[in-house]
């Protein structure tokens, strides 16, 4: 059988991407002729992802398209022979940009709107978290399902040394990490408030650290730069690294005392499962598809109150007894993410449609 899967983009470290080529991987273990077709392609990539301009593409006996932005694949998909899957990944409100960026408002909003001309077109509808299944419920779609986004761990729990940077992360400071965009939803600003409450109430040792793209909503990074001067903080307490190798990300989660996530929109989140992997303990906001995705691991609160945030933090990052309870909790169920179950999965959705 025959068994493709379409994204519009292939980014190495794109969570979309990168489990796409895993799930690809899995199928071909399995048996199946599978290829990853995209619109573009990072040059890294262009020996490993299929152009979607090839005619092979749309001769699938079936194709597993993901979906989280507009784009001309969607139209494409909807019209072609063979079994249809939908693995919908979320997109983030527009709401969320429409202070910071017009043109990011606009796109996801069509990415919405698009989605929807898929109801009735699809075999099988999966979000990769209970929440994003009940969103294409709530559209239409049917049937639907749940297939978790497949995560390549190993690239955060390899042991490679970076003596330098190492050098800079045990200074003495306690680090707490944030992996991800800086974007509205993430509440990048709610991070820099949390520092405050726990630098006045909790300690004054330690650093926030932020892996990834400062640079996708420009007004909004210079609006949590405006709010770390409001509040008088140091600016070296703050690192925002921009996107790194793999090799620097998995010294990031190595030396962090605690994951944070302070999101308030998710269809899934990948660094918390990466944190988990890592044996890093996970403080989290719990909204959107967090709660799925943590399964009840980590420490979760709700409702957004800071300052019990603050406390929170400081004791997981200094009560020993509290920290290997929580990765204990932790690692098991990372164990639900593990190759076997998404094998079994990937095999029941295949007899399912077949």
């Amino acid at each position: 059988m025959i068994v493709n899967q379409w994204v519009p983009a292939a980014h190495r470290g794109d969570a979309i991407g990168d489990s796409a080529r895993r799930v690809r991987d899995l199928l071909r273990d399995m048996g199946h002729g599978s290829e990853l077709y995209a619109l573009t392609i990072d040059d890294e990539l262009t020996n490993d992802v299929r152009p979607f301009s090839e005619p092979a593409a749309r001769r699938g006996d079936l194709t597993i398209f993901h979906y989280a932005l507009p784009s001309p694949m969607t139209a494409a998909f909807a019209s072609i022979d063979g079994g249809r899957v939908l693995q919908y990944h979320n997109v983030t409100p527009a709401a969320f940009f429409a202070p910071y960026d017009p043109p990011l408002f606009r796109l996801a909003s069509l990415g919405r709107q698009e989605l929807a001309t898929l109801v009735g077109a699809v075999d099988l509808a999966l979000g990769d978290s209970e929440y994003n299944r009940r969103e294409l419920e709530s559209l239409g779609f049917r049937p639907t399902g749940v297939f978790p986004i497949a995560v390549d761990t190993s690239r955060v729990t390899r042991p490679d040394r970076r003596p330098a940077l190492e050098e800079i992360l045990d200074d003495g400071l306690v680090n707490f990490l944030f992996v991800g965009r800086i974007a509205p939803n993430k509440k990048i600003e709610d991070h820099i408030r949390l520092a405050e409450h726990y630098k006045r109430y909790v300690d004054a040792y330690y650093r926030f650290i932020f892996v990834g793209r400062y640079d996708v909503v420009p007004r909004y990074y210079s609006m949590i730069r405006a709010l770390m001067t409001q509040f008088r903080l140091l600016n070296d307490r703050f690192i925002f690294t921009g996107p790194v190798p793999d090799e620097e990300l998995a010294i990031y989660y190595r030396h962090a005392a605690v994951y944070v996530s302070l999101s308030e929109h998710e269809g899934f989140c990948v660094p918390l499962v990466e944190a988990m992997a890592t044996g890093v303990p996970v403080l989290a906001y719990a909204a959107a598809a967090v709660p799925d995705t943590l399964g009840g691991a980590g420490v979760q609160f709700a409702p957004k109150d800071l300052e019990l945030a603050a406390e929170l933090l400081g004791a997981l990052a200094f009560d020993d007894d509290l920290r290997a309870g929580v990765i204990a909790g932790q690692r098991r169920r990372l164990a639900d993410f593990g190759e076997e179950r998404i094998s079994r999965d990937l095999s029941d959705m295949i007899h399912q449609l077949s």
